[in-house]
């Protein structure tokens, strides 16, 4: 239960920090699809139902790794909601982040067959 509010805390705060810009350039910006991706990645529809049957399902690596200033999209067109490591992708909805700083970050993923993803942002 404290991961889950650990984490929920995370994307609560990436989620705000994405709604507008502190001047450093360091988040999503308002038009996502108007920014090119370095990592896209998608969620097709009937993941969730995959998932559930038992099978393995891997979207995305264990491990990864980006540069700042790099930007990961992440769409998620299933009819559940999924974890990606440090964020939460809705039914319909498409993350776009682009990073400003080195650190790593790890966080459950239920598009990986481990349940964990650990992205490493380098300089």
């Amino acid at each position: 239960m404290r991961t889950q509010v650990l984490i929920v805390a995370v994307v609560m705060a990436l989620t705000a920090t994405a709604c507008g810009t502190d001047g450093s350039g360091a988040l999503v910006v308002d038009d996502a699809d108007s920014v090119a991706a370095d990592y896209e990645y998608l969620i097709p529809a009937g993941t969730g139902d995959r998932i559930e049957a038992g099978e393995l399902v891997e979207i995305l690596p264990a491990q990864l790794d980006v540069n700042v200033g790099e930007v990961i999209r992440i769409v998620n067109e299933d009819s559940r909601g999924h974890f990606v490591g440090i964020f939460y992708v809705g039914v319909g909805e498409t993350v776009t982040q682009r990073f400003a700083s080195p650190g790593e970050f790890q966080g459950a993923c239920s598009v990986h067959p481990s349940g964990e993803l650990t992205l490493t942002v380098h300089e």
